[in-house]
Parts: C-alpha cells; sequence; structure tokens
C-alpha cells in the first residue's frame, strides 16, 4: 500500500481523524508555536522604534494559515530532523513567514494590490500608513536574514540564507510579482502562466521543503524528494487560490475577492476553466505525493498538508 493510500483509506475500523481535522490540528500546532516566537520579538529588538516593532507585529500575528513554517518543521521531520538540528529548522520556520509576511503587506500597498483587507482585518497600510508599512515590510527581510544567522547552526547558516535568498530575489518570489504585473491586460500561454506561478507563489513554498531538509542536514535523496512535491504542492496551492478568488466571498476569504479578472489578470480558470483547473490540481498534488513516496510514514504529515491546500475554502 502507498503512503497517499494509506492515509485516504485507512483500515476498517481504525479510528482515524479526517484529513481536514488532521490538517487543521496540525497547522493550528504550528501557528502557535510561530506565534509565541512572534511575540517575543519585541524583547529581541529592544532599541528599535516602538511604532516599528507595533506594524511589524500587526502583521506577523494577524493569522493566517502558516503553511509555509508547517512545511519547513514537517520536512525536517520527514527527512530525520533532531534535537541536533531543531534550531535551525525554528529559525528556518520563523525567517520564512518573515519574508512571506513582508510580501502581503507589499502586495497590499496602492502601487501594487491596493487591498483595504487582509485575513479579516485592514491591512497595514491603512492602519499605520503607507510609509510605516514599507519600512515594516523592509524591516522584516533584514529579520528573516538575522535570526538565520544568529539562531540556526552555524555549520548551516550559509545554506539556510542561500535558499531563502534565491526563493525570495529576481529569480523568485520578487520577479514572479514582475512578471504577474507584467501579465496584466494580456493573454499568456499555459507556459507563461506557469512560470511566472513557479517564482511567484511556488518558490517560496518549494523553498519552505528544502529549507527543511537542510535545517535536518539530509542526503540529496531526501531534498530532492521534498523539493519536487514543494513544486507540485506550490502550484497546485496557486491553482486552488485562482479557484476560490472566482468562487469564494470576501467574508469566507478574509480578503477581497474576484479581484482578478477585474485587474486583467491571468489566471488558471481564465486559461483552463474550473473544471479542468480542479483536474490539475489533482494531477498535481498525486505527484507531488509521489514525490515523497521514498521517505515513508515519516512522511504522513506532509500528505495531510498536501490535503488541505487541494481541499481549503479559503
Amino acid at each position: 500500500m502507498s503512503l497517499k493510500q494509506e492515509l485516504m483509506d485507512p483500515p476498517i475500523g481504525v479510528n482515524m481523524p479526517s484529513p481536514d481535522s488532521a490538517a487543521a490540528d496540525l497547522l493550528n500546532h504550528h501557528a502557535q508555536t510561530l506565534s509565541d516566537y512572534f511575540q517575543g520579538l519585541k524583547h529581541r529588538y529592544t532599541a528599535a522604534p516602538a511604532r516599528l516593532m507595533e506594524s511589524i507585529q500587526y502583521s506577523l500575528l494577524a493569522g493566517g494559515k502558516r503553511l509555509r513554517p508547517s512545511l519547513v518543521v514537517e520536512c525536517w521531520r520527514a527527512c530525520g530532523g533532531n534535537a541536533s538540528n531543531h534550531r535551525s529548522s525554528q529559525a528556518a520556520a520563523a525567517a520564512i513567514e518573515l519574508i512571506h509576511t513582508f510580501s502581503l503587506v507589499h502586495d497590499d500597498l496602492p502601487a501594487m494590490d491596493d487591498d483595504d483587507l487582509r485575513r479579516g482585518r485592514p491591512t497595514n497600510h491603512k492602519v499605520f500608513g503607507e510609509a510605516m508599512a514599507i519600512l515594516a515590510g523592509d524591516a522584516m527581510v533584514t529579520m528573516a536574514f538575522e535570526i538565520i544567522a544568529a539562531d540556526a547552526e552555524t555549520q548551516l547558516v550559509p545554506a539556510l540564507i542561500r535558499e531563502l535568498a534565491f526563493a525570495s530575489g529576481p529569480e523568485g518570489m520578487i520577479g514572479g510579482q514582475v512578471l504577474d504585473m507584467e501579465g496584466e491586460n494580456r493573454s499568456l500561454q499555459l507556459s507563461e502562466l506557469q512560470r511566472l506561478h513557479a517564482m511567484k507563489t511556488g518558490a517560496l513554498l518549494t523553498a519552505a521543503c528544502r529549507l527543511g531538509a537542510i535545517s535536518a542536514a539530509a542526503d540529496a535523496s531526501a531534498v530532492k524528494a521534498v523539493e519536487g512535491y514543494g513544486r507540485h504542492v506550490g502550484l497546485a496551492f496557486q491553482i486552488i487560490d485562482d479557484l476560490l478568488d472566482l468562487t469564494s466571498t470576501p467574508e469566507q476569504m478574509g480578503k477581497s475577492t474576484g479581484k482578478d479578472a477585474g485587474r486583467g489578470k491571468n489566471t488558471y480558470p481564465s486559461l483552463l476553466g474550473v473544471e479542468q483547473s480542479r483536474q490539475e490540481a489533482d494531477r498535481q498534488l498525486e505527484q507531488g505525493l509521489n514525490s515523497i513516496s521514498p521517505l515513508g510514514t515519516r512522511a504522513r504529515p506532509l500528505v495531510t498538508l498536501a490535503r488541505f491546500v487541494l481541499q481549503r475554502d479559503r
């Protein structure tokens, strides 16, 4: 029986939590750990201006799925992480969420997506002003790399920093954002849209998986396994995101919906239609789960998180 089948079809009579419940429990656990960590940042940066730290923590503590840091920690576990490199996985998890949150704060600015709502609350610039939102995002980038440099195991610091920097930079998330802007109001080919999302969304999700493997000092085969998982699940995540923007309400999502079509953005539903997009998300999930099958039962939580990506409603 494959790892996927083992989770999806438990033996008759075995009392197991539903995938939705298991995913919620897993994400909530990691979210609480991370929130506790972020609560303590004010004690770490005591000389920072109070208003700046307030703006940073407003966005860091706004909730959210915490999927990326959860992937860091669970890939670390799946790749054999232990007490000797636990600090590295925790530092990498905090760092990637800082980068992700910075990107959301900047994406919401009037010069970018001009959004007023994020995670059910007014966006950062609506509360603190545009200038402070820009500076808070800038600060979160520097904090991410400082935390890795200071808190991770010394021998792993260069690889962790390089991984996160590459995924965040001109050939990763930021480059993907540029492609997204350049693609507005013109029709992209499917291959162009896949490249855009592999950079804008997929790079950071894949990096989360690789950061976990690097934190565990994993061998090349394990790194390759979680990298393939991250790449395919990252694309499935973006397809579902496109579908939710089309089919959900702002109340469900905690942010504006229907904005992609209004801004002339290219999405999977606009190119493939709703049903074919769902089928493509299923296909990507299948490939992602196949990638981690060599890791055996240690990868169970990663299967659970993949199911969450496909079945989420916000």
